[in-house]
C-alpha cells in the first residue's frame, strides 16, 4: 500500500478565533502553522485566507502573502482554494490561480451547504478547469455528491483535466454525503482505477473517516477548516490533528508520505 498523504486545511471560511483560538487567520499565522504541520507530517497545505475582520477573502494578494511567507522555507505542496464562499463569480475565483501553486481545489457541481447554496454551474467549472490546465495546476476534485465524480470524468473526456485524477470526498456535511463507511466504499468504487483520493470528514466524522481511508488505501485531510475539536468538548490545534493521524497510520502499519513522496504519488513531478 502506498504511503499516506496528509492534507492540512488550517483555516477554511467558517470558524473564527472566538470558536477556537488556535485558528490561524493572518498570513503570518497561516504560514507558521503550515510549517509546524509539515514538521508533524503534513504534505499538502490547503489555503483559504481571511481579511482583517476574519471574513473569508478572495483577494489574490492575501493568497500571495501566504505563499510568499513560505517560499524557501517549506517543501509542502501548496493547494489554493477556489471555493465560492469568499467570492462566487468566475473572475474572483480565477484570479487566485495567478498565485504560484501546484494544486487547486475544483468543486465540479452544486450543493446545499447548511446556510447557503454553493453554486458551481458547468460553464464556471469548465472555465476553472481550463485555467488550471493552462497554469499547470493539478485540480483536486471536491466531491460533495456522487454526480460530481462523473462531472469530473467529463472534464477529463473533454481534455480539461489530465488523468490520473485526484478526488477529495467530503463526508458529513449537512446537505451532502453522510459520513458512513458504506458511502466511502461506494465513492471509491465510482472512480477510475488509477485515481488517487482523499477523504475530508466534517466535524466528529473527521477521525473515523480518516481511519477508514488509511485502511482502504486512500489519503486524509485534517484541520480546523473541517473540525475544531480533538475530541468532544476539547478544542484542537491543526498540529494536534496532523500528529494524531500520523500516529494512527503508523499504528495501522502504513507509513506517511513526505511532500516529495506525495508529489510522486499524485503525479505532480510530471507537471
Amino acid at each position: 500500500m502506498e504511503k499516506l498523504i496528509i492534507t492540512v486545511a488550517p483555516t477554511g471560511s467558517v470558524p473564527r478565533k472566538k470558536d477556537n483560538p488556535h485558528l490561524p487567520v493572518s498570513p503570518d499565522e497561516i504560514a507558521e502553522c503550515a510549517l509546524r504541520c509539515e514538521e508533524e507530517g503534513a504534505s499538502i497545505l490547503h489555503i483559504h485566507v481571511r481579511d482583517e475582520e476574519e471574513n473569508p477573502s478572495d483577494d489574490p494578494w492575501r493568497f500571495a502573502q501566504v505563499v510568499d511567507r513560505l517560499q524557501g522555507r517549506t517543501r509542502l505542496i501548496l493547494q489554493i482554494s477556489t471555493g465560492g464562499r469568499a467570492g462566487a463569480d468566475l473572475s474572483s475565483r480565477i484570479q487566485r490561480l495567478q498565485v504560484p501553486a501546484e494544486m487547486a481545489s475544483l468543486t465540479t457541481g452544486s450543493v446545499n451547504f447548511p446556510n447557503m447554496a454553493y453554486v458551481n454551474p458547468p460553464d464556471l467549472v469548465e472555465a476553472l478547469a481550463a485555467e488550471m490546465k493552462r497554469h499547470g495546476i493539478k485540480p483536486e476534485m471536491e466531491i460533495f455528491d456522487v454526480s460530481m465524480i462523473y462531472n469530473a470524468l467529463r472534464l477529463q473526456e473533454a481534455g480539461l483535466a489530465d488523468p490520473p485524477l485526484h478526488f477529495n470526498f467530503v463526508l458529513g456535511l449537512r446537505g451532502a454525503i453522510p459520513a458512513t463507511i458504506e458511502q466511502l466504499v461506494h465513492l471509491r468504487s465510482c472512480i477510475p482505477p488509477r485515481s488517487t483520493w482523499t477523504v475530508s470528514g466534517i466535524g466528529a466524522s473527521q477521525l473515523p473517516m480518516g481511519v477508514h481511508a488509511i485502511l482502504m488505501g486512500g489519503h486524509v485531510r485534517v484541520g480546523l477548516e473541517d473540525n475544531i475539536y480533538y475530541r468532544k468538548g476539547e478544542l484542537a490545534s491543526n498540529e494536534e490533528l496532523v500528529r494524531r493521524m500520523v500516529k494512527l497510520s503508523r499504528e495501522l502499519g502504513r507509513e506517511v508520505a513526505t511532500p516529495e513522496e506525495a508529489r510522486k504519488i499524485l503525479g505532480l513531478s510530471s507537471l
